[in-house]
This record gives structure tokens, sequence and C-alpha cells, in this order.
């Protein structure tokens, strides 16, 4: 069984940062690409930033030059440095692995964590 744990999020004040922390553990082959995901209440589930295995990064306009994405591959774990956070950042963040299981070494998918609570409070 593979699981996607979340941690670091929280309540802060707008312009304060944050670093949530996503580890994958279980019976894991390979992980290709890992990121974050957000969504609002109300709202539809974003992109905010992804990684592959090679460390090459993208991410949301809105975020650029304010948060930093990066993994340890050794720790099977991905990271969000928020920085400079706003009002609008305010969300459950959910970590996104597309992954290699043992039991199905003919295949990725892609798995998700239980999300996180981000509140940036004005």
């Amino acid at each position: 069984q593979v699981q996607l744990v979340e941690s670091g999020g929280g309540l802060v004040q707008a312009g304060g940062s944050l670093r949530l922390s996503c580890a994958a553990s279980g019976s894991i082959f390979r992980i290709n690409a890992m990121g974050w995901y957000r969504q609002a209440p109300g709202k539809q589930r974003e992109l905010v930033a992804t990684i592959t295995s090679g460390g090459s990064t993208n991410y949301a306009d809105s975020v650029k030059g304010r948060f930093t994405i990066s993994r340890d591959n050794a720790k099977n774990t991905v990271y969000l440095q928020m920085n400079s956070l706003k009002p609008e950042d305010t969300a459950v963040y959910y970590c996104n692995a597309d992954l290699v299981r043992i039991a199905t070494m003919w295949g990725s998918f892609d798995y998700w964590g239980q999300g996180t609570q981000v509140t940036a409070s004005s």
C-alpha cells in the first residue's frame, strides 16, 4: 500500500512563510513527477507546482517568485516553500505523485495525499 502524507500547513499572517512536506511511503518502485495542487472552497483544484525526477520545475503564474518546489529522492519527499503568503493562497494543499508500485511495475499511476490546510490571514 502506498501513502502520501502532507505536513506543515497552518495559519499564518499575510506576508509570512510556510514549508509543506509530503512523504511517500510503501512498496514503491519508482517515483516520476511530484507536485502540489490546491483547492479553495467552491473552487476547482488547481496546479501550484510540479517537479520531475530530474529536477525540472513548473509553477503557476500566481506563485512564481514566491513558492519553491523541491524534492529529496532518497527520502521520497517533496517540499513546497511558500513565502510572501497572500490571503488568496488560502486553500487545502494536496500532494501528488506519479509513481510505479512494485506490485504494478508495468505502469505508473497518480496518487494523492489527504491534504493540508493553509490559511493566510489579512
